[in-house]
């Protein structure tokens, strides 16, 4: 048992070990990026909203054609 449990931690240690490697050579933005992308992220959700919103109302609208 004790040799199952050492092994399960060495293979957490080295996943960890080896996470935060990766984490070491990601290009992290800037604070002025972070605020460009999030404002683009933003922009974009609400365009995708309104253009949904759009197709949605025809879509009613035909139907109500349709059954009346």
């Amino acid at each position: 048992m004790t040799t199952q449990t050492s092994a399960k931690g060495n293979k957490v240690s080295d996943f960890l070990k080896g996470v935060r490697s990766e984490l070491k050579k990601v290009s992290w933005p800037n604070r002025k990026e972070m605020i460009n992308y999030t404002t683009v992220v933003l922009v974009m959700c609400a365009l995708a909203t309104a253009f949904i919103w759009v197709v949605d109302a025809c879509f009613h609208a035909g139907l109500q054609f349709i059954i009346k």
